[in-house]
């Protein structure tokens, strides 16, 4: 099985990594023996230009840079957290070609080809909701062929999309530096994370935000379509109805986080997912809880049309 994915896609390499948790090392060596595969083989002919579109870390960019900048003379990565509406937007990043220069935005016309749908993890502090949106990164990858997801932190502490896979790694070290990274809930980080939620286009958007009723929190869910309302108390749900529904999102999960459970029970599945996701710990793969692929399961129905929900 495939690591790390590439293919491409007219004059756009489309990346993106598999369903196996990999290392940095084997991901690498996945990605390059990939590239070179297609080089022989003639799919990457080179050319002017390229434009890289999914995801890759820092150790992947170098193995792409490396291959690709033989072949082609300027190379341009999307940034989903500057485009628009209608529009994906790539920074170029490479240019040994005059028409283009380093830091050059290219605006492409998106081809809308499937639905899409902005989701907001919700509820009050220490539901699990970081652990819960890692979970439902990893389980949506693990389904062949489902529609491109991105998934961010909406609240600034300290947890970003890394924080799952390298508190599993080194526990410690996740710590250390959530804990360097933690910073205020202020207006303008309210009014910044909201325009970034804005510009993001892909069919399935994923995001958390903050575990109070605040007027930053109103801003930045405000740009979701859905939402699923994760709790610790049943008595916490009408508080977060209230707010998703003030909001116009679409509420397609109620979720009771369990933590001392042993076992996830999906209680409804239509029109409202409703039910338990037992132990959402750090450092562990949730993706494998039943409630977790069936919210997988729903998101992908939700962008293809088959779900009952939207």
């Amino acid at each position: 099985m495939s690591i790390y994915h590439i293919s491409l896609d007219g004059d756009v390499l489309k990346v993106g990594f598999g369903s196996t948790i990999s290392t940095g090392d084997k991901i690498v060596r996945d990605a390059a023996t990939r590239l070179n595969q297609m080089i022989v083989s003639g799919e990457l002919p080179g050319g002017s230009l390229i434009k890289i579109n999914g995801r890759t870390s820092v150790l992947v960019s170098q193995v792409l840079a490396d291959k690709l900048s033989i072949l082609y003379d300027a190379i341009a990565l999307f940034d989903p957290k500057i485009g628009d509406r209608g529009l994906d937007r790539y920074v170029v990043t490479i240019s040994k070609h005059p028409d283009y220069q380093v830091g050059d935005i290219l605006d492409v016309v998106q081809i809308q080809q499937q639905s899409s749908i902005k989701l907001v993890i919700c509820g009050f502090a220490n539901t699990g909701k970081t652990c819960f949106r890692e979970g439902l990164k990893q389980a949506l990858l693990q389904i062949p062929n489902a529609p491109e997801s991105y998934f961010i932190s909406g609240c600034p502490d300290g947890d970003g999309s890394w924080y799952g896979e390298t508190a599993r790694r080194d526990a410690d070290l996740a710590n250390r530096l959530k804990t360097e990274y933690k910073a205020g809930f202020t207006p303008e980080f309210g009014q910044l994370k909201a325009q970034e939620v804005r510009g993001i286009n892909t069919p399935i958007f994923v995001f958390d935000v903050g575990g109070k009723i605040s007027n930053a929190n109103r801003l930045i869910m405000g740009e979701a379509t859905h939402a699923v309302i994760l709790v610790k108390d049943e008595t916490e749900v009408a508080t977060w109805e209230e707010l998703c529904e003030s909001l116009g999102l679409l509420v397609v999960a109620i979720i009771h986080s369990d933590y001392e459970g042993v076992e996830d029970v999906i209680s409804q599945e239509t029109p409202i997912l409703r039910g338990n996701v037992h132990r959402l710990k750090r450092g562990e793969d949730v993706s494998v809880r039943s409630m977790i692929r069936a919210l997988a399961g729903v998101l992908v129905g939700l962008v293809s049309g088959e779900s009952k929900n939207g």
